[in-house]
């Protein structure tokens, strides 16, 4: 005999599909998004309504946050205590709550660190005056009940919101396939555009945004999103909001008084901090953080001198940290019918009031019923008064009062209790009026009440009222001030680094470096064991640098990148990648529309812009056509070409003067033309250009190094060696035929 099975059996990707749709609804419902109703998760709205049930109102006294957590986990919802204590906690932080709904004492974090929280054992909690704008109305007949998880208790479904709290203070959530971001709002702001819809049901979106102008953070940054971006999120549902610190000039100081939405100053201090260490910021001198009890934010950055642009400087660091911030906005509620929905700001603010109504109607029916009731049983006393003697004679003689008095005055069966539960003293003459006048005030506020009822305006004007009285009650002005301003725009690099004299060092092995100031001894420099100098170029460290292998092609790198000449430097085949077997020989520094000379010490060379010698590849780009076993020479730069010479030697002893304008200007490079004439066998046997140099007629002065002894040529000397581009030019002096470089030294 075989015992049935007791369970189902179905496919594996029907069981998963149903599984994870049942999470996914869960999460969306139970979980992640609000209720267009309260604006509360489940989360929240048990918290709430368990601090009620605890007495915690506002006028009560805290207690501790664990009993409170103890009661929401043990009673309304069986998660966590950790992530319910961190729920408890965001709604009572002013900084995170634009109206706070719990009043927390003790360490509830800090705008520095939201999470610095301390232990739910060591704070006390309470709810705010604002919590009861969601409970006032919870024990009027406003909401249903539903069981809780193990069916031994009952819990609100909803709260009785007299205010929309789903805009007031905005909610964040990720769902399954869909998330939420709503914004914070102005309670002044969202009661005159409720008030408008209900005199105007056809009022646009457009309108709405006459009284909701935008968000209201708890912050007082500046909200800058154009005023036609906001109208548009709101008519979608989508979009983002961009708010910026706000800072003031002090004493030539700039002081940052206000931040963006969550956004701490230790980190704003941090991001700047690192970009001065990067060298980013060299227009601020410091930063200190001044904060205290009565500045929350205040933090003042020092430029270097009063010559900084503040507001430029400011441009750049709402560019580049998060003193300028953007915000997703993504309005997904759900909705009366129980479906999460992006909505648009009309459709929020209309299914707000199609609750509001109904919640004040159950509210008036609510009270009409208790105002019937009390008016029944004030009409059993008064029969009871009018035949006092007959019910007393009933009640002492009967063996079961109660149904002689239903038929014999024609009562309820409520109406017979309430009869035979009345105190003697309430027969007197005295009582008797004063049920009489209660009798009154009940008939009248019945009357006021069916009106109400039996009237859309009245009920309308009822809601309209008590909307006007919270926001009075309740309300404040705006934080965040709404300034249109454009998006804010980093500086470029270059202007960003101070302009300072630089030397930049190359060594034989291919190693770079650079040493502040124009006064600094290349050779005398520290080389790793092996190496020596191989060339140098003065310059600023805002300009680039160019360096230039012996294949002839260059690679450039901004000045102010490279490594302090205090140590060894960096291998350049870190930043750039040379052929196989290349190796650097030349490096220049100067402005992009400078002219400079490159010349191979074969004797060929030509002018070009220092611009075309610049690129950011790193393999560099080919300039210089350069013959097998050539060496590419210290460039010269041209300062005015129509008065600059070109002044080479070789290393034979033979100087030649020419001038600039004979050689030509390459917008790509080449080899060029020649410089000096080398005789073929004189090149064969080892004879080469040592060096080239520019002058300037009329000032030049040049000095030639040959070993230990040297020599300077002025103007006059160099006139003497004047000739046209490719000659042989002159021989110098006995001893100074061994030429083995030359420099402008004047």
């Amino acid at each position: 005999m075989s015992l049935q099975a007791n369970y189902e059996q179905i496919p594996l990707k029907e069981y998963a599909e149903r599984a994870y749709l049942d999470y996914s609804m869960y999460v969306v419902l139970d979980r992640a998004l609000p209720f267009v109703g309260d604006g509360l998760k489940p989360v929240q709205r048990r918290i709430v309504y368990a601090m009620s049930e605890l007495g915690l109102d506002a006028t009560s006294k805290p207690k501790k946050s664990a009993r409170t957590i103890g009661d929401v986990i043990g009673k309304f919802h069986p998660h966590g205590d950790s992530a319910c204590y961190e729920a408890l906690v965001l709604m009572a932080q002013p900084f995170s709550y634009r109206y706070p709904l719990i009043d927390g004492q003790g360490n509830f974090g800090s705008a520095d660190d939201p999470k610095s929280f301390a232990a739910m054992r060591y704070t006390e909690s309470k709810l705010t005056p604002m919590a009861e704008l969601l409970l006032a109305e919870i024990a009027q007949g406003t909401v249903d009940f539903t069981p809780n998880f193990d069916g031994t208790l009952q819990e609100p479904s909803w709260l009785p919101s007299r205010v929309p709290h789903v805009l007031l203070n905005g909610s964040m959530g990720i769902a399954v396939g869909m998330a939420t971001d709503i914004p914070p709002h102005n309670l002044r702001e969202l009661a005159s555009a409720c008030i408008r819809l209900l005199d105007d049901p056809d009022a646009t979106v457009r309108d709405l945004c006459e009284h909701v102008r935008g968000p209201d953070y708890p912050s007082r940054a500046e909200i800058i999103t154009p005023s036609a971006e906001l109208q548009a999120m709101y008519e979608t549902g989508t979009g983002s909001v961009r708010c910026r610190g706000v800072y003031a000039k002090e004493d030539g100081n700039v002081v940052i008084t206000a931040l963006p939405y969550q956004v701490s100053p230790s980190k704003i201090i941090e991001q700047i901090a690192n970009q001065m260490r990067a060298k980013k910021l060299p227009m601020l001198e410091d930063l200190r953080d001044e904060s205290d009890h009565e500045n929350p934010i205040r933090l003042v950055l020092i430029p270097r001198s009063n010559r900084i642009d503040a507001d430029e400087m400011m441009q750049h660091l709402f560019a580049t940290t998060d003193l300028e911030k953007s915000y997703r906005v993504n309005l997904n509620i759900i909705g009366l019918n129980g479906r999460p929905q992006v909505k648009n700001l009309k459709q929020i603010l209309t299914e707000w009031l199609r609750f509001r109504t109904d919640t004040v109607t159950r509210r008036l029916n609510h009270r009409l019923a208790k105002v019937e009731r009390r008016l029944h049983l004030l009409e059993a006393l008064r029969i009871a008064y009018l035949n006092l003697d007959e019910v007393i004679r009933i009640v002492r003689t009967e063996d079961e009062p109660k149904p002689v008095l239903i038929k014999r005055f024609k009562l309820s069966d409520e109406q017979a209790d309430y009869i035979l539960e009345t105190k003697l003293r309430q027969l007197a003459r005295l009582e008797e009026m004063k049920i009489n006048n209660e009798r009154d005030q009940l008939e009248e506020e019945r009357a006021r009440i069916n009106v109400i009822l039996n009237s859309k305006q009245r009920l309308k004007t009822l809601i309209k009222d008590e909307l006007k009285e919270d926001a009075k009650k309740y309300g404040d002005d705006r934080r965040s001030p709404i300034i249109e301003r454009q998006v804010a725009q980093a500086l470029d690099e270059a202007a960003l680094v101070a302009s300072e004299p630089t030397t930049v060092v190359l060594s034989q092995k291919g190693w770079v470096r650079a040493a502040k100031g124009h006064d600094v001894d290349p050779t005398g420099l520290n080389y790793r064991e092996g190496d020596a100098c191989e060339a140098f170029a003065r310059g600023r460290t805002t300009q680039q640098v160019a360096f230039i292998d012996s294949t002839g092609r260059s690679y450039s790198t901004p000045a102010h990148t490279l490594p302090s000449a205090r140590g060894n430097g960096e291998p350049l085949t870190g930043r750039f990648a040379p052929p196989a077997g290349a190796r650097f020989e030349a490096v220049a520094m100067t402005d992009p529309a400078t002219r400079i000379v490159l010349a191979s010490d074969f004797g060929y060379g030509f002018v070009i812009k220092f611009g075309n010698l610049l690129g950011n590849k790193k393999s560099g780009k080919q300039i210089l056509n350069i013959d097998d076993n050539a060496k590419v020479l210290v460039p010269g730069y041209v300062n005015d070409p129509a008065r600059d010479r070109i002044v080479v030697a070789t290393n034979a002893g033979h100087l030649l003067m020419f001038s600039v304008a004979e050689l030509p200007e390459l917008e790509n490079g080449g080899k060029g033309n020649k410089l000096i004439e080398i005789p073929k066998a004189k090149l064969s046997a080892g004879e080469r250009v040592a060096g080239i140099t520019v002058v300037t007629e009329g000032s030049g002065e040049v000095t030639l190094y040959a070993g230990a002894r040297k020599l300077t040529l002025r103007w006059a000397d160099l006139v003497e060696y004047g000739g046209n581009r490719a000659g042989r030019g002159g021989l110098l002096p006995r001893g100074l035929q061994r030429v083995e470089r030359l420099e402008t030294t004047g």
